[in-house]
């Protein structure tokens, strides 16, 4: 009875997700699944992203538990955010990215990014609409979080490893991480960057560019 149950949610949860995604496919909005765990450096990496991509236009939808930290952070940068508080659960779905949109002005912007909650298990599980998944690691979590989470890394598009500034005083193996990583997920990009420092966030950027023009053909 569980595994029905749990089928439901999940089919019900991934009709509202290709509605998400044909709303956004014709307002032309490029989205983007961003996941990771607490303190990873999320939000740094939202805003560094904004704004190595230089004239186009973002959106974003911040989840948390919660607060609205993130969401007051963003807006105070000038790009339009929609706060989404969960109430407990520890992932956005389908529904909830829906009444977002429901408040967003769609048309006066290109890219959306989707702040996940901080989680490294569910979130992975629920379509939200969007043209990509990004998982954001960070240095101080350690170079053995593809073996604790295989699932998430399976499941993205594109890696980020923040805080490199960090490498020096952190016992992490880049080579480690990089061949867990690539041997959970071959097709996902690997970009180590610092949100700090500005280090590997144009190469990121770059990358991300040609896959929001690939989508617009």
């Amino acid at each position: 009875m569980e595994i029905k149950v749990l089928k439901n949610i999940m089919s019900v949860n991934d009709q509202v997700a290709a509605k998400n995604r044909e709303v956004l496919r014709k307002n032309h909005v490029f989205t983007i699944n961003i996941m990771a765990s607490p303190g990873a450096g999320k939000t740094s990496t939202v805003l560094q992203t904004i704004k190595a991509l230089q004239g186009i236009k973002v959106g974003v939808i911040e989840g948390d538990i919660s607060s609205t930290i993130d969401a007051e952070t963003v807006a105070k940068e000038g790009v339009p955010v929609v706060q989404i508080n969960t109430g407990g659960e520890c992932h956005l779905d389908a529904n909830m990215v829906q009444n977002a949109l429901n408040n967003m002005s769609l048309d006066e912007i290109n890219v959306l990014m989707i702040e996940n909650v901080g989680n490294l298990v569910c979130p992975a599980d629920f379509k939200l609409g969007e043209n990509l998944k990004v998982l954001i690691a960070s240095v101080p979590e350690g170079d053995d979080k593809p073996y604790k989470y295989p699932g998430m890394f399976t499941a993205v598009d594109a890696i980020i490893l923040n805080k490199i500034d960090l490498l020096p005083y952190v016992k992490f193996d880049m080579a480690s991480f990089t061949k867990a990583a690539k041997g959970i997920n071959g097709k996902a990009e690997i970009f180590p960057i610092s949100c700090t420092t500005g280090e590997g966030v144009t190469a990121w950027a770059k990358w991300l560019k040609k896959n929001i023009k690939n989508t617009a053909k």
